[in-house]
């Protein structure tokens, strides 16, 4: 994403553009980081809530960048835009989750799913518009978040029709959610912004691993939580 304006822009301008960036990267960069200290970390522990407290400020910070200037910028930022408002809805939910107590639904999870259901409905008006046209396969990012979206919505209406979840679900939620958006943050850098990596590794199969990574670290923690519930003893009827 270019943040920066033209040469003749106004001295304040440019300051601004600059600032957004630093946060956009220092964000993107930040949350990288401390998301896999968060993943690898032992759930519930101490490190897991210090660098998951910082994954959220972090990523916050620059989806918050990425959806409030993309849309602005001169080059077609499709991708940027629902990226970052997807990513922005993932960890605002995903974080609401442990905040509330087991079974409870809240105002924000009514009002958040709004998000998942605009982008899929989205995705839908592109592909109606642009079907069998020489756009329509620049868009296909965007198909594929209004897909995610699309199952996200569903997830959110499913916990708003059951009044709340708890337990293992609960958990699950906050996992596959936080998981997603740092998969988006590790696409974005290693995925799509090559040129900053070294010049041996570009083009190459080696950026995609923590891509792929954050993935089955995600997967590795939804089977684990669910696994180790299906196992957990019953109590028996008095």
């Amino acid at each position: 994403m270019n943040l920066m304006p033209p040469p003749e822009a106004p001295a304040v301008l440019r300051a601004g553009a600059v600032a957004l960036l630093v946060l956009h990267i220092a964000g993107g960069t930040a949350g990288i980081v401390f998301g896999w200290t968060a993943m690898l970390a032992r759930k519930g522990g101490r490190m897991h809530q210090v660098a998951g407290t910082v994954f959220l400020v972090s990523m916050l910070a620059m989806a918050a960048v990425g959806a409030g200037v993309s849309p602005f910028l001169p080059e077609g930022q499709w991708t940027n835009t629902t990226a970052a408002i997807f990513t922005l809805y993932l960890v605002a939910t995903g974080w609401a989750v442990t905040q509330r107590r087991p079974g409870v639904v809240g105002g924000f999870e009514r009002a958040a799913v709004i998000v998942p259901l605009g982008l899929a409905a989205m995705g839908v008006a592109l592909a109606a518009i642009h079907a069998g046209g020489p756009r329509f396969a620049g868009f296909s990012t965007v198909f594929a978040f209004a897909a995610f979206s699309a199952v996200a919505a569903a997830c959110d209406l499913s916990m708003i029709r059951k009044g709340g979840l708890a337990g293992p679900s609960r958990i699950a939620r906050h996992l596959w959610r936080m998981g997603a958006a740092l998969f988006v943050a590790n696409g974005s850098f290693f995925l799509g912004q090559q040129k900053f990596l070294p010049e041996a590794v570009r083009g190459t199969f080696l950026p995609a691993i923590p891509v792929l990574g954050v993935v089955a670290l995600t997967l590795y923690w939804l089977a684990r939580t669910l696994w180790r519930a299906r196992r957990r003893p019953q109590p028996h009827a008095a």
